[in-house]
């Protein structure tokens, strides 16, 4: 919560209305989070039949927390109270604050948030649940871009407790103090980023689950490598997770950068060949793995095993045995590497925030700190070396950071920065 240029004494705009765009699973989830809060939101979507459903889900949300005891009936009932639903945007114009919460495309993005700066009241906060793309770019369409800010609410937002707060170049103090502050009266933990594509949780993710891809295409299977990272005592392998978030989400993703990926960048197309076979995930009931009607346990699919094969033989890579050690230190020290790269950028302020970004929003094991608290006490030492050797074994993405290197040439750990 000590954020340098933001003094204790910076003065945080009190919000007492709140309003979300869109109308979709996060915009719901994210409406639940300001009414169980006592902050009175309304919820906008300009398709009436999108937004009964969102409005009869939230109320199946909020009967759930009662039967398992989260809530009382009571609190359900003042909650649901604080939520109204709208399909003209002009109902917004009061807000303290409004989050978007609409398709992951910037074009869109910016096309909503310059119609708020047009609605919206002097000083309301405009705020973009975006998960990668450039905050700088979507407040540059407003003219009150120190008043833009990134609040990356993590999916189920009524259940996840992070929101990383990504500030612009221009982004005022003030809405800093007043979104930090937001955040604890949501519950909320709120971790202050800058911005670039994924900030700093989904850029560290995507190099993690990358190389979890190549060792697809080496040797390894979904259900190994998942089990090396569910015995490194994450919750879920990157594969079950996926199946869980939903495949297309990242697919979406993945076309986008495809337009500035350099031609000679390895990269994996197995998830992309699952998504043209209408394989997303659970939502699908059948991702990575396959899964029976009304159950979420994975089972291991021949056809997703074929797909592999076939993918491994097309960009001509002999499989071999993948032990699990290779496993951890290539999905991990990649995950470490990142982290210094983020920190080197000063994208994230210390390296116990990335440690409490992961540990809150990726559900890396408590018990180990957070990936920078891991690598301190191992040692950066061990960590470049194994850096070295990979990088000597699979190329230049393994390289080890100037940050890293240097810390560990002087015998330093992350903490001391």
């Amino acid at each position: 919560r000590k954020v340098p240029g933001v003094a204790r004494d910076t003065a945080a705009s009190s919000i007492q209305s709140a309003a979300v765009i869109g109308a979709g699973t996060m915009g719901a989830g994210i409406a639940i989070v300001f009414a169980d809060a006592g902050i009175p939101v309304r919820i906008v979507d300009t398709d009436a039949g999108v937004l009964e459903k969102a409005l009869a889900r939230i109320t199946t949300t909020c009967a759930g927390s009662v039967k398992r005891g989260r809530i009382t009936e009571a609190a359900m009932k003042s909650c649901l109270k604080l939520i109204e639903g709208s399909t003209d945007i002009a109902d917004i114009k009061d807000a303290d604050i409004v989050i978007e919460a609409v398709f992951e495309d910037l074009g869109l993005k910016k096309e909503v948030l310059a119609k708020l700066d047009e609605i919206c009241k002097p000083g309301a906060i405009l705020a973009t649940n975006t998960s990668t793309l450039d905050v700088n770019e979507i407040a540059a369409v407003t003219n009150r871009a120190e008043q833009v800010i990134g609040t990356h609410f993590f999916s189920p937002a009524n259940i996840m407790r992070l929101v990383e707060i990504v500030r612009g170049a221009e982004t005022s103090a003030q809405t800093i103090a007043t979104v930090m502050a937001m955040a604890r009266r949501l519950k909320k933990v709120g971790v202050l980023v800058g911005t670039c594509d994924g900030f700093v949780g989904n850029r560290m993710y995507h190099h993690y689950t990358r190389q979890a891809h190549f060792l697809l295409e080496e040797g390894a299977l979904p259900s190994q490598v998942d089990k090396v990272i569910y015995d490194f005592g994450f919750a879920m392998g990157p594969f079950a997770v996926g199946d869980v978030a939903g495949l297309d989400v990242s697919w979406r993703i993945r076309q986008r950068r495809a337009e500035t990926r350099p031609a000679d960048e390895r990269y994996s197309p197995i998830a992309d060949r699952l998504c043209e076979m209408g394989r997303f995930g659970q939502k699908t009931r059948a991702g990575w793995y396959a899964y029976e009607d009304g159950s979420r346990a994975p089972i291991a699919d021949a056809v997703v095993e074929d797909v592999i094969l076939g993918v491994s033989k097309e960009l001509g890579f002999d499989r071999r045995a993948i032990d699990n050690d290779e496993i951890q230190e290539r999905c991990l020290y990649t995950l470490i590497n990142e982290g210094a790269k983020i920190l080197d950028e000063g994208l994230a302020l210390r390296s116990s925030d990335i440690d409490v970004i992961w540990i809150y929003g990726y559900g890396f094991p408590a018990h180990r700190g957070g990936p920078m608290f891991h690598a301190d006490r191992i040692g950066l030492g061990v960590v470049r070396d194994t850096l070295r050797r990979l990088t000597e074994a699979h190329g230049d993405l393994f390289a080890p950071s100037p940050l890293l290197a240097r810390l560990a040439g002087e015998g330093k750990v992350f903490g001391d920065l």
